[in-house]
Parts: C-alpha cells; structure tokens; sequence
C-alpha cells in the first residue's frame, strides 16, 4: 500500500483532534459529518485552511494555537532545501544548529513580543478606565456622603476597579486633615471594590487593598483596634488572590500604611521592619523611596533618636529632589528647619521659612500652614524678636484650640506663656490657663500630659509660675507627646507620615 503524504493542515487537525482527548467518531458527530469523511480530511494531501478551521472549530482551540501548530507542520514536512554552492560548505550537523538556534531565537522573540503587547493594551485599557473613573469621581466629589453612596449603590456603571482605586486615593489625601473624610472615602471604595466585576484573584487583591486604606482611615481617626482589623483582613485577601504584575496595586504602599499604624501605636521595632520591607520592594521608584525614608525619619523623631532622623533625612533628600512631588518637597524642607530650630541654628532655619511658607500656601492645607506659622514663631523668638513671636503664638494657638488639637494648643500656649514670663505678664498667663480648661476634657491626650499640664495651670491661676517651670512642662509634654499613639494633624504625606 503506497505511504499517504498528509499536508501540514491534515496533521494539524488530527494532532489537534488528539490533543483534546476526542475520537473521530465524536468530532465527526460534533462536525455532522460521516466518520469516514472525517477520516478522508485527517488523511488529505489537500486540506484548505478554512476547512481546517471548520473541521477544528468543536475542538476549541484558540486560533493563535492552531497557527503554531500549523507552522510546525509545515516546517517538518517541507521538502529540504539544497544550499548554494560555497567553497566551505556546513555540515549536516552545522546545518541543524543554526536551525535550531534561529528558533530559538523567534520563540523568545515572539515571547517577548507577545509580552510587551499584552502589556500595551492592558495599560491602554487601564489608563481608559482610569479617565473614565476621574470623570465619574469629579461628579460625585461635590456631592455629600449619604448622596455619593446612593448613587453608587444605585447606578452600576460606578461599579469599576478604577473608580474604587480613585477612592482610595481620596482617602489618602483626606487622612492629612480631614479623618471623617478619610473614612467616607475608604468605605465607599470598599463598597464599590465588592461591586465590581472581574476575575476573582484581581477582585481579592483589590478588596484587600481597599481593606488596607480603611485601616489607615481608622487610624488617622486614632481607632487603633479598628486599624488593625482591618489590617488583617486586607492581608487575608490579598494574599488569598493570585500574585498581580507589579505596578497595578503596589504592596508597599500597604506595608507603608502598616508601617504608618504601628508607628503610632508605639510598636516602633514593627515600624521600620515594615518600612525597609516597603523600601526593599518599591524598586527604583523615587517617591515610594523619598515616601519611605521621610517615614523612617519620622519614626526615629517620634522614638527621640534625633541624630537617627536627620540621618534618615539627608537619606531622603536626593529621592525627595528627584521626585519632583510638592508635598514631599514640604516635608523635607519643613523637616530640616524644624530639626535647625531644635538645634537653636535660628538664623539657618530663618533663611528657609519663606521658601517653606509658599509651600505651604500652595499645597492649600491649613493644617500645613499652622505648623510653619508655629515654626515662625519659635525663630522669632530664638532671635529675640519678642513681639513678632507672641504675635505668632497668639494666632496659632486660637486656631489649634478652634480645631481641638489638644497637643498643640498646650504646647503652642506654653510657649506663649515662657514669653509673657519673661515680660512680668502674669496676667496674660492667668488668662492663658484659663483657656486651656477644655484640654483637660480632651480626647488622645495622656494622663502624664494632663497632669504636667495641671501643675503649671495650678501655678498660673495663683500668679507664681516661673518661665523655668513653663519650660520644664514643655519638655514634660512633648515627651509624652512622642511615646502616645498619635493621629498628627499635619505632616502626613498622603496619610502615610
């Protein structure tokens, strides 16, 4: 019996019909077809592609697939080529290492190419929804919370991926000033996370992601037991899901919010574990790095290991500089006239203090400009500009009351009061304690706080506080003020400081 010779389409069909595990007898009845027309078409010298691709379309194979498979065929059963004459002629050996090779070479180009377009239409599509989630978010941001929530609850086409991480993103903004904001915008990404369609590994990572920005809402609203909660729950699904290319929902920016939280829970070991895993994986990314060591800085002032945090932050200010981002730019100019002025360097942090006010003015957060309008007032007083200095206090510290922040309003007071002291003001400063009456029914205060405090208010109503004792209080304070789990008004890039 003469050898048929199948074209490469025939061969293709039946190593097709093999690989999916499927008899003739069951493609032929899936096709309609006789089983003996199925055969003719496995064992045809002459099969089209179209008829190929009818005859494997029960099959199910993706085309891309039926393509390889087809130019595999072909490349075996093409007939050998004879090579051009040469005067130094390959072996037959040579030959197929230089076959082989070639391949190589177009399957990892071809893995590479396919790579890279995957790449390309995922991020053309994402940077879509992304538009598409900023349009929708700029309708709702004028809204107020009990409406924004009824209209996402009510209209799926708020239900995306994008929209959710655009909350989010609120949230971290909202957490340098405004908790309840903060809170509002976490949930409503949460929500909206749950709502959202998707393969499931994604839709895990993203919940835990949105689990993630709540906890650090709760802990800017100093719910510490709520934070870590959430925290929990953020990680169980995060892990639960597959892993996801890097770049769409970074997990540093997690453990930086973790990091944020243990912070100020006074679990400073925790802290910076988690700030050098973040560092470790945030790659060459300056931001997440200037982020991350502003952290550290923080942390190390918090612990009182000053020489740490200007360490920490000299580390930072290349990353800061090369950024380009205004609100760590503030953060690294504020931080360093801050550490001059504790240096009593007044002349130094002097020089800054224009650069560092328009910043503030430009970032647009009150809370920003508080703190430089509180450093203003302690340069001036280093250099013995008395008046300008009271002037300075005067007008932070009725804010910081207005405000209910209960640290800065005492410590701001205090240091108007060393002021007044020095004057034989005892009157400005009996009426000083008698303003600070509300701090003592404060909430996040210590107790070790209140009663530093008490002492000097006991002094100042019975005209015998000295400026020694005022200053000693001060010092008690601010002690305390860094050993107690604290939501800090200001100074927390993006609700992660």
């Amino acid at each position: 019996m003469a050898k048929q010779n199948r074209c490469p389409e025939a061969l293709t069909l039946l190593s097709l019909r093999n690989a999916r595990g499927w008899t003739q007898k069951e493609l032929a009845a899936a096709l309609g077809l006789d089983v003996k027309t199925l055969c003719r078409h496995e064992t045809s010298e002459t099969l089209s592609r179209d008829e190929l691709n009818f005859l494997a379309a029960p099959l199910g194979f993706p085309a891309a697939a039926v393509d390889d498979l087809l130019a595999m065929h072909q490349r075996i059963t093409a007939p050998p080529k004879t090579a051009a004459a040469s005067p130094v002629p390959l072996t037959a050996g040579e030959r197929e290492r230089i076959v082989r090779t070639a391949a190589a070479a177009g399957r990892g180009v071809e893995a590479a190419l396919l790579a890279e377009l995957t790449r390309s239409r995922q991020r053309e599509k994402a940077d879509a929804a992304t538009r598409d989630a900023e349009a929708l978010f700029r309708l709702l941001a004028p809204l107020s919370p009990a409406e924004r929530r009824e209209i996402v609850e009510t209209f799926p086409v708020f239900h995306t991926w994008a929209l959710a991480v655009r909350f989010c993103e609120a949230s971290l903004k909202a957490a340098a000033d405004k908790p309840a904001a903060s809170l509002e915008w976490a949930a409503l990404a949460l929500d909206t996370a749950e709502k959202a369609p998707g393969e499931e590994p994604w839709r895990l990572h993203l919940q835990g992601w949105c689990w993630g920005h709540l906890a650090n809402a709760r802990r800017v609203a100093t719910d510490f037991d709520g934070a870590d909660e959430a925290f929990v729950r953020a990680w169980q699904l995060w892990r639960a899901g597959d892993p996801v290319e890097p770049g769409w929902l970074p997990e540093w920016l997690l453990l930086s919010l973790e990091a944020s939280l243990r912070r100020a829970q006074q679990r400073f070991p925790e802290a910076l574990v988690l700030l050098d895993r973040a560092l470790a994986e945030c790659g060459d990314d300056p931001a997440a790095m200037a982020r991350f060591l502003l952290q550290k800085e923080h942390v190390f002032e918090v612990m009182g290991d000053i020489p740490a945090a200007i360490s920490a932050l000299e580390e930072a200010a290349p990353f800061v500089e090369a950024a380009g981002d205004p609100h760590l730019l503030f953060d690294l100019r504020f931080k360093d006239a801050n550490h001059l002025c504790h240096l009593q360097r007044f002349a130094e942090a002097a020089e800054q203090l224009p650069e560092i006010g328009e910043m503030a003015l430009q970032q647009g957060l009150e809370l920003d400009g508080l703190r430089v309008g509180w450093l203003a007032a302690r340069v001036a007083a280093g250099q013995g500009r008395k008046d300008e200095a009271v002037l300075g206090l005067e007008q932070v510290g009725r804010r910081f009351t207005d405000l209910k922040l209960p640290y800065e309003s005492a410590l701001s007071s205090l240091e108007l009061a060393v002021l007044w002291l020095e004057k034989g003001r005892t009157a400005e400063v009996r009426g000083l304690a008698l303003a600070m009456a509300w701090i003592f029914k404060a909430k996040g205060i210590r107790r070790e706080a209140l009663a530093a405090l008490h002492l000097f208010r006991k002094a100042a109503l019975r005209d015998s506080a000295t400026v020694e004792l005022a200053r000693r209080v001060i010092a008690e304070i601010e002690a305390v003020r860094r050993s107690a789990p604290l939501r800090l008004a200001g100074g927390e890039a993006e609700g992660t400081g």
